[in-house]
């Protein structure tokens, strides 16, 4: 089996190696990633089994001439999800359809919509949580949306979330509702108001970065 550009993926953890590696082979077994990963083949079974759980990658049985079925991993639905998708231009496109037909207000009250779904989504993830490790889980979650996020911690209960990429920013240049519903939504879900967001991508800044307070 071919191992695919691993040099351009060493930097990640073996999971996102794994779903690289599943993304550009499309199906693959544990020998196959073992063979790429050069770990044990105990350590991609244990990770296989978790990502499956998570539902971000699925198996199948494939029956051999001789022996035992093989077991064939690939990617779900869900797993397909945590790569970039650029659906921003049918979507602004939508956006100005609805705006002229329905009004500017319309328009603030479906990224109200938007923002009551992704705080009931992440809600489930920070329940009997420290501060600390509600930021974590932050930081996790924002990647796994393709934020590319990273927390800096300034003081016992003082965090700096910095996002370098913002998937949706071409609607946000259009539409500021994305970002102060993005900010709402992290005061609700980290159960604090005490969040500012200090510079913006929208706004013409290098990126997204909030201050949070516990």
């Amino acid at each position: 089996m071919r191992c695919s550009n691993l040099k351009t993926i060493t930097k990640k953890t073996t999971k996102d190696k794994i779903l690289d590696l599943l993304k550009r082979e499309v199906a693959l077994t544990v020998s196959d990633l073992t063979q790429c990963l050069n770990i044990t083949d105990m350590a991609v079974r244990k990770h296989l089994t978790t990502m499956e759980q998570d539902g971000i990658i699925k198996s199948k049985e494939v029956k051999q001439p001789v022996g035992r079925p093989l077991q064939i991993y690939s990617l779900s639905e869900k797993g397909e999800m945590l790569f970039p998708k650029n659906y921003e231009g049918l979507s602004i496109e939508f956006l100005r359809d609805i705006q002229e037909m329905y009004g500017e207000q319309t328009i603030v009250q479906l990224f109200k919509k938007r923002e009551q779904r992704m705080t009931k989504e992440y809600i489930r993830r920070f329940q009997n949580k420290t501060p600390f490790e509600k930021m974590i889980e932050l930081h996790n979650i924002q990647n796994e949306k393709g934020y590319m996020a990273a927390v800096s911690q300034i003081d016992e209960k003082t965090f700096e979330l910095t996002e370098y990429n913002c998937p949706i920013l071409k609607i946000a240049h259009e539409y500021k509702a994305a970002c102060s519903c993005e900010t709402s939504m992290f005061k609700h879900v980290l159960d604090t108001d005490n969040i500012t967001r200090t510079s913006c991508k929208s706004e013409g800044n290098d990126h997204c970065k909030f201050l949070i307070s516990f």
